[in-house]
């Protein structure tokens, strides 16, 4: 079978002409079983299933199989994956021969399983690299079973909080937002235990059997010292790195509740990328809010927060990069046109929809490449892994800075850098000239850059000189020394 349907001659040949894959492996076996293929199967149905071919070297050389060990080959194989003590959970799957350029190659499609699969009592994944052994990754296996289990990390139970424990300024301000999108929102009539109710956000814990909020309510209300109590992990890194490319030009560590981090990220965002004019038809859009919250709101709702991995949203001059980690069911590049949305954290993405900050399901995909291709005229890249990836191409006027002390910069060619230091060098050379005790940290902050680049591009200013130590000292170009002289002659 072929993800449900019937596999043809032509598929096989496809499959292999393809090269192994995420999803495609391919095994000699030519007269037994590679003691690796069930590491394989192992893998497929941990992962999004896959196609196994025997009888195909991993050079898509068509080698065959033994045709005198053809219904051996299927025997042990059937039994082998039918087998507890081998494969747990048991699978049934099944053998179909093809026959290419007189030569036999065996097919098996292994699914994707609803439990975890181990194969003799260790734990397989799959990646672009092959079969991993992933039993001693305490980390791996927990996203392995993360992935397979129905209930979500964040649905996790606190039977010792209560909503007293959330910030109620926090809860209100998200009924205020709803209202805003619905005049007759149910939440304004609710109290908050019944409006966390309604979305599912206490919940009955399995083990004690006691009520409580679950960690979609704190990572949603609480406090900062409440959600780093109970997950110490929780951090989303904004960046912005175009100047100092060696560190950064402005940073903000995020460790606040996911509705306060959306909008410390929308300015973020908003601080350091220029709203330009884009057209979407005849009406004029900021192409430039649309796409920080889709990435914004994805990043937030659907990371996978049992990871220690700290979310990044990274903006350079020529890019946006975003990682966030994810339990993933694949890898690699997405298509627009073949992606299949799921949900990672319903109650988180739930109650972004209510108040605002996401629409339905799948359309955060189609609205980041739509207002991309309207920004920069370039499409977007989803790259999905364990880490998720969305890169948002940037031209070169979407974060150059025009006006007062901001630096001028450009997209990343070697003669826009040089017109970037220029710029810099410059408007530190001015800054000094205008207050000459005034201090490294002083201008780092003005100009927006590091102090380290302050003190490499100080020493690109002929004839400037730091005299005295410290706040106490004071900045001096030659030309004044020799000014002074003249006047006290």
């Amino acid at each position: 079978m072929l993800g449900g349907g019937k596999v043809t001659l032509e598929k096989i040949i496809e499959l292999i002409q393809g090269g192994e894959k995420v999803d495609v492996e391919f095994k000699e076996s030519k007269t037994a079983i590679n003691k690796d293929v069930y590491s394989t199967v192992c893998a497929f149905n941990n992962r999004i299933g896959g196609h196994l071919i025997l009888g195909v070297n991993d050079r898509k050389e068509i080698i065959g199989v033994d045709l005198a060990q053809v219904d051996a080959l299927e025997k042990d194989f059937t039994t082998s994956v039918n087998n507890s003590q081998k494969i747990y959970s048991p699978l049934y799957l099944s053998i179909e021969s093809f026959e290419i350029n007189h030569k036999t190659v065996l097919y098996v499609y292994v699914p994707e399983g609803k439990t975890a699969c181990r194969h003799n009592g260790k734990f397989y994944d799959r990646s672009h690299e092959g079969d991993i052994d992933i039993t001693n990754n305490m980390e791996l296996v927990f996203k392995l079973l993360a992935r397979k289990q129905a209930e979500s990390i964040v649905d996790k139970v606190y039977p010792n909080f209560s909503v007293e424990d959330l910030d109620a300024n926090t809860i209100d301000k998200a009924r205020k937002l709803a209202s805003i999108r619905n005049q007759q929102h149910p939440w304004l009539s609710m109290g908050n235990e019944e409006l966390l109710r309604s979305v599912n956000l206490i919940l009955l814990d399995p083990e004690t059997k006691k009520e409580g909020i679950t960690l979609a309510a704190i990572l949603l209300f609480a406090s900062q010292q409440l959600i780093l109590s109970v997950l110490p992990c929780h951090k989303t890194d904004a960046i912005f790195r175009v100047v100092n490319v060696d560190r950064y030009d402005d940073r903000d560590v995020v460790l606040s509740n996911l509705i306060d981090s959306y909008d410390r990220l929308m300015e973020f965002g908003k601080k350091h990328l220029n709203d330009l004019f884009v057209l979407d038809g005849i009406i004029s859009v900021s192409a430039r809010d649309h796409i920080l919250r889709e990435i914004i709101s994805n990043t937030l709702a659907h990371r996978d927060y049992s990871s220690r991995f700290p979310a990044r949203i990274v903006i350079t001059a020529d890019a946006i990069t975003v990682e966030n980690s994810n339990l993933a069911h694949g890898y690699g590049e997405l298509e627009l046109s073949k992606f299949k949305p799921f949900s990672k954290n319903p109650s988180i993405s739930k109650v972004f929809r209510e108040i605002g900050l996401a629409d339905e399901l799948g359309s955060g995909m189609r609205n980041t490449y739509k207002y991309t291709m309207l920004y920069s005229q370039t499409e977007p890249i989803f790259e999905e892994g364990d880490i998720f990836k969305t890169i948002i191409p940037l031209t070169s006027a979407a974060t150059i800075k025009v006006g007062g002390n901001a630096l001028e910069t450009q997209s990343g060619t070697r003669n826009g850098t040089q017109n970037s230091e220029e710029t810099v060098i410059h408007q530190l050379e001015e800054l000094i000239r205008s207050n000459n005790s005034i201090t490294r940290e002083e201008i780092s902050q003005k100009l927006n850059i590091g102090v380290r680049s302050v003190t490499r591009y100080v020493k690109k200013i002929p004839k400037l000189s730091y005299v005295g130590k410290g706040k106490n000292g004071h900045w001096e170009f030659e030309e004044w020394k020799y000014k002074v002289l003249r006047t006290s002659s």
